[in-house]
């Protein structure tokens, strides 16, 4: 049934479809945008219509831009993160990935050319990640600086500067390297239910390489260092707020802590994974989101 839907013979609205299911947008927004929004909240002040823009751009064009484009070289035929039954992708898709993020790049210009720099920088790692010409995805370590750097560091630079900063100081390079932190101790996780077809394909990646013992180490680790700088960063502007963010991080830490201890290595186990990344995720969305608000509405300064 896949290969008559991914077939060449399929409608032009189906290729389409097919193209933007791909793009996993549901899987950008909801899972990760906590750095670029973090950025924001660390703000002083905010250019809303330049950040909303900034942040359209980043995580529509460059992050499913990107995601597509890795699509088209994994060619998978199983469950992929924000994804259980991936459609073919046609030959196309390899040039509308690309377009993508070269129309987020033309409005990344806009924003200036620091901003504009650290975009290329993370389409730079995205392509290093999935081409066959360096395929970085296929090595363990250098797969988690290329996500690290790209949607994790660089997503709280591209926040921070879109909502209207020049000079970026060190609470944000505090909580830049905190949100990497943390969003790595989640990557891996993805890739437990792949094992099998990444060693059929030959990609040697984290979960490859380390086993599932190896993963949920990895996670404990990344996650508390990570919580605890992003806390640092959240506690110099607000040190109650920040109290709050790592009480809830230490919970929602210790769920995803028991979950992980009792999945399987196979396919049956992916609902569970997706729901630890989306939980996990969603519950740090949720809060910068309001913490946003609340900040950059003035509320807060009547809260403190």
């Amino acid at each position: 049934m896949m290969s008559k839907v991914g077939s060449p013979k399929s409608s032009v609205a189906t290729q389409l479809w097919h193209f933007i299911l791909h793009l996993r947008w549901h899987y950008q927004l909801f899972i990760l945008s906590g750095g670029f929004l973090l950025g924001g909240f660390l703000s002083t002040n905010l250019d809303i219509s330049s950040f909303l823009l900034q942040f359209a751009n980043v995580h529509l064009l460059l992050f499913g831009g990107a995601t597509a484009y890795n699509s088209f070289w994994d060619k998978d035929e199983g469950p992929i993160g924000g994804l259980q039954y991936p459609p073919k992708m046609q030959p196309w898709m390899w040039t509308g990935s690309l377009l993508l993020q070269g129309v987020g790049m033309v409005i990344a210009i806009t924003q200036g050319l620091v901003y504009s720099s650290i975009y290329l920088l993370s389409m730079l790692f995205f392509w290093l990640y999935s081409t066959p010409l360096a395929r970085w995805k296929s090595h363990p370590v250098k797969s988690l600086v290329a996500i690290g750097v790209s949607t994790g560091f660089n997503g709280v630079l591209l926040g921070y500067l879109a909502a209207g900063n020049e000079g970026i100081n060190i609470a944000v390079w505090v909580a830049a390297l905190g949100v990497t932190l943390m969003l790595l101790s989640l990557y891996p996780i993805s890739q437990i239910y792949q094992i099998g077809e990444d060693r059929i394909r030959g990609d040697y990646t984290f979960a490859v390489r380390y086993e599932k013992k190896g993963v949920t180490r990895f996670f404990v680790v990344s996650f508390l260092i990570g919580l605890m700088l992003v806390g640092l960063a959240i506690g110099i502007s607000n040190f109650w707020l920040a109290v709050l963010f790592g009480g809830m991080g230490v919970m929602v830490g210790l769920i995803v802590f028991v979950l992980l201890k009792g999945l399987s290595t196979t396919s049956e186990d992916y609902s569970k994974v997706m729901w630890i990344k989306y939980g996990t995720s969603m519950a740090f969305v949720l809060f910068l989101v309001t913490a946003l608000i609340l900040k950059h509405s003035r509320i807060m300064e009547y809260l403190t």
